[in-house]
């Protein structure tokens, strides 16, 4: 992991064996245009609706300084996931982690996305995996959440390989696609992620 906090075009950067996490840049724009357009209709099920005006210029540049912001000021942060991790080639996906609380709650929300070119080849669950030290250990959080819809298998599954346990529903608890959709609930705390490393690097061992 590389820290380079007084960096303006890359305030944080994390690596995996497959995939990298950086904020987004204003010259990532023909990529993720390009990969959120093919991917509309893979996409259209699981996210809030949007159009062809939300992929426009402007908008990206609006979204780029907000995430810039929100990571200066410590209560979000947007990375976009590049494969493979050695160059940061090819824009495959992004994540979030968002709604952080501290005092007594220290919590954070994940969500992410995947491309559709892109789509289960592993790379999410090990993008997901490549946040939790930077979720636990740089911004010394408690628990992250997530949620999903019940028929969003692909999602389960990436939470349940990085430890996260099924903890409660949501009635319609998120807008999907212009519709308010149940989801289902899944969290994980320090303490089963650090046992989950324990055992991990006692089977190396």
């Amino acid at each position: 992991m590389v820290w380079p906090w007084s960096t303006p075009e890359q305030l944080i950067l994390l690596r995996g064996q497959r995939v990298a996490l950086r904020l987004p840049q204003w010259r990532d724009y023909p990529a993720w245009y390009n990969l959120r357009r093919q991917s509309h209709d893979f996409l259209k099920p699981f996210e809030p609706r949007w159009s062809e005006a939300d992929l426009s210029r402007r908008v990206f540049s609006m979204r780029v300084k907000r995430a810039r912001i929100e990571a200066e000021q410590g209560t979000d942060y947007t990375f976009f996931v590049f494969s493979p991790a050695e160059t940061g080639a090819t824009l495959v996906g992004g994540i979030t982690l968002s709604n952080i609380r501290r005092r007594a709650a220290q919590f954070v929300t994940l969500g992410y996305w995947m491309g559709q070119p892109y789509a289960g080849k592993g790379l999410m669950t090990e993008a997901v995996s490549v946040a939790l030290p930077f979720v636990f250990e740089t911004l010394d959080l408690h628990r992250i959440h997530a949620a999903f819809l019940p028929t969003n298998m692909a999602s389960r599954r990436v939470l349940e390989k990085n430890g996260f346990i099924e903890e409660g529903f949501a009635e319609r608890y998120l807008q999907i696609d212009g519709r308010w959709e149940d989801h289902v609930l899944m969290g994980l705390t320090r303490e089963r992620w650090d046992g989950i490393r324990l055992a991990r690097h006692n089977r190396v061992a």
